[in-house]
């Protein structure tokens, strides 16, 4: 039996640090793509609210009209981003839990270790004594992993096999 405390991982897994990184760049992208839009629908408003009185009925109804479906149209853009990023995040660990329990299944065999626990505040453990802690040397593996992974040659989908 052993434990990894799950904040270290986090903190200290190079991997965690790069994906996280990624994921926080696109939502400032998309969240910067987003303001864009809702400032140019905050400009259409005030040019017709400035140009109202210039308009007749039926042309203020259509402008109207218009500008209730890029209102519309901006909630749902907002709405799809906001459930790309969860999917994004969701995604991001599912990729996280899998890399961490593979490394430690190997860990664990190569150690005669038959369980490993999460030790966080919110976990069931409460008290783990330190000849359990083994999270520096997961966390020095996970690295050591993740650096392999790194500087093997990344295999291109979009090559033809030779003959």
């Amino acid at each position: 039996m052993a434990f990894i405390n799950s904040d270290s991982v986090l903190k200290h897994y190079e991997y965690f640090e790069v994906i996280r990184g990624k994921l926080e760049t696109k939502g400032a992208k998309l969240e910067q793509d987003l303001r864009v839009r809702a400032q140019s629908l905050q400009k259409d408003i005030a040019a017709y609210q400035q140009n109202a009185n210039n308009l007749t009925q039926g042309q203020a109804r259509a402008v109207e009209e218009d500008l209730g479906k890029k209102q519309q149209n901006l909630q749902l853009y907002q709405q799809s981003l906001e459930q790309e990023m969860s999917n994004d995040q969701a995604k991001m660990n599912v990729e996280l839990y899998a890399k961490v329990t593979d490394y430690l299944k190997k860990y664990g065999s190569e150690k005669g270790i038959q369980i490993v626990f999460k030790y966080d505040p919110g976990s069931d453990v409460l008290y783990g004594g330190e000849a359990l802690n083994i999270t520096d040397d997961v966390i020095k593996g996970l690295n050591e992993s993740y650096k392999s992974e790194l500087s093997q040659p990344k295999k291109d989908s979009t090559s033809v096999p030779k003959k």
